[in-house]
Order: C-alpha cells, then structure tokens, then sequence
C-alpha cells in the first residue's frame, strides 16, 4: 500500500504540493495563535468548596463543616480523592478528580452534591466554590503604592478592594483578583459592660438593634398627578453618628438610650489572617491575578497590563501600580530559549545534510521537511487544545533530527539510481527513477519512523502530574514524527523529482565520505575477522555497565529554574500577627539584601482566596533574581539559594525553599511544599502529633536532610469556655444562651453591613479590648439573664487555657498530620529508601494508624510502576512491527538486540557528570531507543539489498566471503551507507 501511495503522489504532484502549501500556512497562523506558557498546566481538575464560618476554632469547623462535606464529597462521580482543612473561621474542601474530567462538568456536579447537603451545615457557615482556576492560575502579582505618603493601609485596601479589583476581575481570562494586606476597615461598636447594667440592656439586644436600624425597604409604586413614583425608605448607615443614634430604648423622664451612650462607636480593622511586605521595608497592600482555566497567560498578563494604564487615572494622586511577581518573563525566556535552540538545530542539520550530499538541490529537499513537518505539529496541536511551552516545543526539539533521516536516506537512495541509470547509458525516465528509488527504500522508512512513534507508548501511559507534564512533549514529538512519515511517502518523492535532476555528484568525489569510509574501513574489517571476541567485548562492557546504573540516584523531576526563589519555612502554630509580621521582615530583608535578588515580596498567612489556604504560621515569601548578566562572578542558582539558607537559619524555624510555579502545583497536588512529605493517617489527632514529633526527631540522622518539620496538630491554643450546665440552669438558661453571650461579648458579632456607594463594611459589636484580653476580663463578663438579671461569665462557665490544633486536616474523610523533609545533595529514592529503614527500624505505630510518603516521591514511583509495565509490552508491539518488514524473526530480533547496546554510553555520561535518574531521562533512554532502532532498520534495509545483490550476481558465494572481502555485502551495506 505504501508503494502505491508513493506512485499516486507522484503522478498527483500538483495536489500535493497546494496540499502542503495550504498545511504550511495552516502551521503559521497556529503558531502564531496558540497560547504560549512556561511549564505545562500539571494541575489536577480539581473543585475547591470554602466555607466561611467567622470566628469559630479549627476543631467545630471540622466537626461541622469539612467532615461532613468531605463525606458528601466523596459520592461525587468520577472523584480520586478528597482532600479537606479546618482553620480558624474557615473550611476548605478539594476534590480532586480523575484525568479524564471536564473541570466544568465536575463543577457542576460538585454543586450538584453541595446544594443536597447545604441545609445540614450550620447556621451562618457560608458555602462557594473556588474559582475554575488551576494550580498554575497565579500568573501576576502587583503592588497598589502610594508614592505621596498620605494614604494608610486601610485606605490603600479599600482602593485595592472597591475600585482595583472589580475592574480586574472584569477583563478577559481573569477567574479571580486575590487581596492580600493592609487593614479591612470596620465599623466597630465597643460597648461599655457597666454601662449596659446601668441601663439594664443586654449585649444582645444592641446587636439587634443595631441590626434593625441598617436597612432600606421599598414601598412598591405611589401615582400622583398622573405620574408613577417609586416609594423607598432609607435607613441604611452612611457614618459613625448613624450608628450612635441607634435607639436601644427609653430611660425614666422620656430620655432615649442610644448605642452612643452605652459604647465608642469606631473604625477600626477586620482581624487579619494575611501580611504583604516588600523587601522587609514594610507592609504592602497587593493582589494576585488568578487566571480561569484554559487561557492563554501571555495574553490575559498583557490585558490585565492595559487595564492597569487605564486605571491609574482613575487612582487618587501619588497611588500607583507597581510590579510584583509576573510570569510573562518567564515564559518569553523560556519559549525564547527554546525557538533560539530549534532554530540553531535546525542550521546545524541543514548544514549536515548539506555536507553529506554536497549537492545544493538535494539538500533542500531534505531541509524543506523541517518547517513543513513543524508547522504540520503546530496546527495539530491547536487543534488539540495544546499549548506551546518547553515540554511541547521540546518534543519538536528531540523530533527534528529523525525528521529529516528519511529524506537524506530516500535522496541518497535517488542519487545511486541516478548514477546506476548514468552508467547503463539512461535506460529510464528521471520520474520513473523517483518512483523505483522511493519505492525501495519508502516502506521501510515509513516503518523506522512509526517505530520511533510507538516508542513514546509508555509516556502516552503515564497519568496524574508526570503524565501532564510529559505528554505534550510525546504528542508533538509524535506529531511531529508522523508528519516526517507522512511526507516521506507524499512530498519528499515529489520534491525529489523536481529539485534533482542533475549534477549530483558520485559518493566517491565527495571527500567527508571518502575520509569516513578511510576511517571506518579498517573498523569493519577488523570486527568481521573478530566478530567472536567483539561480540564478546561488546557483552562485557553492557554486563559492566550495570555497575554505574545501580549507584545513579533517582528523583521525580531536575527541578526548571523560574528565575524566583521562594521562602516556605514553618513557623511554630500559634504565633500572634505582630510576630508573625516581625519575623516575615526579617527573613525578607536578610533576602533581599544579596546582590542577585532583584525584590523580595513577603506573604505570611493567606490571601482572600479560595485557592489559598496558608495559616498564619506559613511564609510564602518570593525572591525575584536579577538577570544572570547582573550576577556576581562564579554565582550560580543554587550558590543563592544556599546563601539564602545561611543568611535566614533561626532556631526552631524549619527552613524550606521551593519556586512559585512548583509550589502551586505541588501544595495542590499533594498537599506537600517539599520534595518528600510524610502523611500519618489516624483517628486521633493527640497520636498524630505524637507520631509526628517521633519522626521529626528521628529524620535528621538520615543523610540529606537539610531539615525536618512536623506539623503541629496540638500546636495551637485556646481559652476554653466551659458551660456549667447546672449553673446556667439556676438562672433558667441554656447553653446555647451563655455561649452567645460569649460570642457577642469576647468574639463580636457581626451585627449588619454599612453600603457606602459601591464600598460595603461590616458592622461589629463587642467589648472593649481591655475587658476580654485576658481569661480574667473573660470571666468577668456580664450575661443578661431572662430574669434581667446579669450575673459575670465566670459563675456560669469554667475558663481554662488549654491546647488544641491550630488546623486540622483529612484526606478521604481520615483524620491526617503531615511531617515536610526538605532533601539536600542527595537523591530523593535512595533518601526515602534510608529513611523508611530506619522508621520501620525505630518508629512503631499503634493500631490503625499508618504513613504514607507522598511529595515528589510518589509521583516517581506511580510513574516507575507504570513504565515497568508499559515498556515491555512497547517492546513486544515494536518486535511485531519489525517481524511484519522484514518477515524474519532472526533479523527483528538483531535490531531489538541493539537496543540495550545503544544506552551504555548513555549510562555512563549520567554516572560521570552524577545525574540522577528521573522520568525525564527515562523519556530520554526512550526517545534514544526509538532512534536506535531507526538505525538497525535502515541498516538492515541495505545489507539485505547487498546480500540478495551479491547472491544474485555470485559475487557471494559462501559465510566465508563475508569475513574475507570487504567488497561484499557487509561493506557495501554498512560502510557506504
């Protein structure tokens, strides 16, 4: 069939040609119009369920919120794996989903599941889904700055909340604008205790009250005069003195008690949970851009850029943007390099082939497959929905030099016809030499090529994060592959017919060929007379071999430089935002005091987003570098980071580095910041810590760890308020009576929200600081009885300070603590394998509880257990496909023989320059076996054309011909090809 196709392309030579034109422009305008990023997207499809539940403790969140939607979650179809945190006022639930998903249909049945169990949540837990945002979202980071020194923080935040953000939310692509610093102003009521039992009114009837007071209704339509009027009453808060007016009641003598007289009304700050800094100069108001899924980041940066220009003349003077984190560097670097490196390959083999066939025309033919098959790949990749970033254009990198074999091969073939046909005095047309010459040679090609496909089989098969960072590059490289196939049997026998049509020169005038086969000629020879004890040598060197590939370390991914440095150490739970602010500047400026960090741009705790679920014991602060031009002599990236490590080591601080884009994706995934994380399942969270703190205490005699941090999940502290029953009772009260006082008089309640225009602030009503700071103040606060008595908190409850989990986590519904190694000049498989020898050696679990080490290991091993199983059947299918050629077991056999052959020096090269092996060099093993097959199959070809040849002409006449001469088959077949 193949034969066929070659004589219709011939014989249609003008179709083909309007046919590769029309595909050649096609591959333009895709490369042109495909989105373009660093990294492919390597998120999981996963939905995001946050709940707000304000001011209530990790342990009531979990109990009421994550467990139960965790349960709920776990129903949804198609759904891997649940993973669920409790925090302080907040619930955040991920589903994760299996590859195949739809992220949108798994929204919708996410939200599906969600309304069913809405109504078992309680009262005041406020459910939404994340944005349809992936873990790579972040692209762009900005600072809002007020360069005139008059605006505070709480100013720049609302400038950030009411008029930035809207408007970037508004352009094209962005999911979300994440906030993060400065002050959430608040309208808050400060009530006076003494004052309320002066007046005889209860705490709870001023948040009523007040509540009461902010609202404006409608009263339908009035007509008057023949005109419709729209009746509406106002009563919603405008200032401060709206609020003091509020009637609480009436006093003897007809005198109004209002909330002025009972308490300060004030502006004051929402609790914080988040603290920007830059350079550790200062706090920072700033905001993320979040990009929705699916868009192209190089374009919605630069929309988000124009908006920008647009609104700074809507900014009160002196406020500015200025830029934070942005990725667009990154990817332009990038995909510069990489377009810089294929252009150079592509030179570099068009100068090669030149050299080999020292005739113009028939060089082109040969290089003209180059940008035809690449612009075939790029316009199949668009139409796939693919993205161009380093995998994707890597593939077409690996692909380009077995693109062009076929051609030089089927050109070289065509110069041999020729110089045959000159030689016989011309008995055959020049198209019918074509056709004959590619006929002979264009199936087997076809089949070396399909050959070099089917060896990506096993990257095709990889899943989860591996497998969506490597198939973009087996699917252009495949693409790529077969539309060298593709044009090997259509447009190189065309373009062959029309470019070379004379003046090719013999093999023999061409001096690079006569010095190889000079060089090589001796070699053959030599192997032919001592194919025992070659072949013996040979097997020696693969049997030694085993040597250097047992001691090579293995790891999931060499991690890409993102030109950014992240700090991610954790802090002990607990600690209050002052410290944590203090700390957070520190370490930030120590950073940004090396000479190759451009600006260091701090985060402690989380941003106002779902996709953000950092605690306040968490710094994520990013380091931007200069570019290395701008670097010192002999400074590398990892010399920084190590300078880094020294400058900011603090005891009881367990130092952690990673890079923006990784962290993402790894945080999401795993739910692990380091390379290796261990998880500790069970039922009990008191055990959980135990076991953690065990292993935390056992890791660091393991060599390569660089440190070792067990989350603490007692580690937090609270004022526990325990309700005596009886007590309550005496004064005909309920539990749930006292623990509203409580929540009204300590934690606040939220009574109502002031609209300002667009502007929209809560309204809080609780005691003074002084009187609810310590347990003693707590306890001395008064309760309103039904009698109208008030009688102190502490004759009601029993208040104690006692530990507790500052979060709480689960995976699968299971209660989890999570221990972070961070690994350090040393691979991740043999520290994991040390490590686990030595906890199983030490560390002795209780019943039902059990580890599970996850991190970048586990993604290393699910893709070690897949190739194990995938590669051999690879093989097999590959052995088939070379027995259906050659129709000989014995020769199919011979090219699958060479395979193992063809890694030695491979092996080696890792083993000398000490690489570890990860799945990027297997794909790199598998892409060099593809190649080293092509090459047994072309090789076979000829030395079957020379043995049938010879046999034919009795120029062979026995096994002894082949070692004697070295004009026979095995020269003519290997060295003059």
């Amino acid at each position: 069939m193949l034969k066929r196709i070659i004589e219709w392309s011939v014989h249609h030579r003008l179709l083909v040609l309007l046919s590769t034109l029309a595909l050649l422009l096609g591959g333009a305008w895709a490369a042109v119009k495909t989105p373009v990023d660093a990294v492919p997207d390597l998120s999981d499809v996963q939905v995001i369920v946050m709940t707000e539940w304000p001011g209530q403790a990790p342990e009531l969140v979990e109990d009421q919120v994550t467990y139960p939607l965790s349960n709920e979650m776990l129903k949804v179809p198609g759904t891997k794996y649940v993973r669920g945190t409790s925090q302080f006022g907040r619930s955040s639930v991920i589903v994760v989903f299996e590859d195949d998903v739809d992220l949108y249909w798994a929204r919708s049945r996410v939200l599906e599941y969600l309304n069913g169990i809405q109504g078992q949540l309680p009262e005041g837990a406020m459910t939404m889904m994340g944005p349809d945002a992936t873990g790579v979202g972040w692209v762009m980071q900005y600072i809002l700055a007020d360069t005139s020194g008059k605006l505070n923080l709480a100013q720049l935040r609302s400038i950030q909340d009411w008029t930035v953000r809207p408007a970037l939310t508004a352009v094209k692509g962005v999911a979300e604008i994440a906030a993060l610093g400065g002050f959430e102003k608040q309208y808050q009521i400060e009530v006076d205790p003494a004052k309320l039992l002066a007046y005889n009114i209860p705490i709870a009837k001023v948040v009523a009250a007040v509540r009461a007071s902010n609202q404006d209704v409608g009263g339908r339509v009035l007509e008057m005069g023949g005109t419709e009027y729209v009746v509406q009453g106002q009563g919603r808060f405008e200032n401060l003195e709206d609020i003091r007016k509020v009637g609480l009641g009436v006093a003897p003598g007809g005198i109004p008690i209002t909330v002025g007289d009972v308490g300060r009304v004030q502006l004051g700050p929402e609790i914080r949970r988040g603290i920007a800094d830059l350079n550790g100069r200062g706090e920072i108001v700033t905001g993320w851009v979040v990009m929705r899924f699916g868009e192209n980041p190089l374009e919605v940066i630069e929309r988000v850029k124009e908006k920008m220009a647009e609104l700074e003349g809507a900014l009160p003077p002196g406020v500015a943007f200025v830029e934070g984190y942005d990725r667009s560097g990154l990817i332009k670097e990038a995909i510069h390099n990489l377009r810089e490196k294929l252009f150079e390959e592509s030179i570099v083999v068009a100068l090669v082939t030149f050299l080999f066939l020292l005739h113009a025309q028939s060089a082109l033919v040969a290089i003209l497959t180059l940008p035809i098959g690449i612009g075939m790949a790029l316009l199949a990749m668009r139409f796939l929905g693919m993205n161009a970033n380093i995998m994707s254009l890597g593939g077409i990198a690996i692909a380009i030099g077995a693109m062009i074999d076929a051609a030089i091969v089927m050109v070289e073939n065509l110069h041999k016809h020729m110089e045959r046909n000159d030689r016989e005095g011309k008995p055959k047309g020049h198209w019918e030499l074509v056709v004959e010459s590619a006929q002979e040679v264009g199936p087997a090609l076809f089949t070396s090529l399909l050959i070099i496909t089917l060896s990506f089989i096993p990257v095709f098969a990889l899943e989860a994060q591996e497998g969506r960072l490597f198939k973009p590059l087996a699917w252009t490289k495949t693409l790529s592959m077969a539309a060298a196939a593709l044009l090997s049997i259509t447009l190189v026998p065309v373009m062959m017919g029309l470019f070379i049509r004379g003046g090719v020169k013999p093999e023999a005038h061409n001096p690079v060929n006569r010095f190889l086969i000079r060089v090589y000629r001796p070699v053959i020879e030599f192997v032919l007379r001592h194919r025992w004890p070659v072949i013996g040598a040979a097997v020696a060197v693969l049997a030694i071999t085993v040597i250097p590939w047992r001691q090579l370390g293995s790891e999931f991914m060499p991690p890409l430089n993102e030109g950014s440095i992240m700090d991610m150490p954790s802090l002990f739970p607990g600690v209050g935002t002052a410290q944590a602010k203090q700390i957070l500047q520190q370490r930030d400026q120590a950073i940004a005091s090396i000479p190759e960090v451009d600006r260091v741009l701090g985060k402690i705790g989380r941003a106002e987003s779902a996709t953000d679920m950092a605690p306040m014991s968490m710094i994520e602060s990013i380091a931007v570098l200069k570019p290395e031009d701008q670097w010192r002599k002999g400074v590398t990236f990892d010399s920084i980071q190590a300078e880094m490590n020294a400058k900011v080591k603090t005891p009881g601080v367990a130092n952690m580095w990673s890079m923006p884009i990784k962290n993402r994706l790894d945080m999401l995934a795993t739910g692990i910041k380091t390379p290796v994380g261990i998880k500790i399942f069970g039922p009990d969270l008191a055990t959980l810590d135990r076991i953690g703190k065990q292993i935390e205490a056992h890791l660091p005699m393991v060599e390569g760890t660089n440190s070792v941090f067990a989350e603490k999940a007692l580690g937090g502290r609270y004022v526990d308020i325990d309700v005596n029953r009886e007590a309550a009772a005496r004064y005909g009260m309920t539990v749930d009576d006292v623990q509203m006082a409580m929540m009204a008089a300590v934690g606040g309640m939220p009574a109502g929200q002031t609209v300002e225009g667009r502007e929209r602030y809560g309204v809080l009503v609780r005691y003074p600081r002084e009187l609810r700071d310590n347990p003693q103040a707590i306890a001395n606060t008064l309760v309103a009885t039904p009698s109208g008595a008030q009688v102190q908190l502490g004759q009601l409850a029993r208040i104690n300070i006692v530990q507790g989990p500052p979060q709480i986590k689960s995976e699968n519904a299971y209660l989890n603590n999570i221990v972070y190694v961070d690994v350090r000049d040393r691979d991740i498989g043999s520290y994991v394998a040390d490590a686990k020898q030595m906890l199983d050696a030490q560390l002795k679990l209780p019943p039902g509880y059990r580890l599970e080490w996850s991190g970048q290991f586990e993604a290393m091993e699910r893709a070690n257990r897949k190739l194990r199983i995938v590669v051999p059947i690879t093989l097999a299918v590959i052995f088939l496909l070379l027995f259906f050629q050659f129709g000989s077991i014995a020769e199919s056999a011979l090219v699958m023989l060479s395979l193992p052959f063809a890694l030695v020096g491979g092996v080696w090269l890792m083993w000398l320059l000490d690489y570890n092996m990860s799945v990027a060099t297997a794909i790199g093993f598998i892409s060099l076996a593809g190649l080293a097959a092509e090459t047994g199959v072309i090789m076979l070809l000829y030395l079957d054309q020379a043995y049938h040849e010879r046999r034919e002409n009795g120029t062979l006449r026995g096994r002894g011909d082949v070692t004697r001469r070295w004009s026979t088959a095995p020269w003519s077949g290997c060295a003059r090809r």
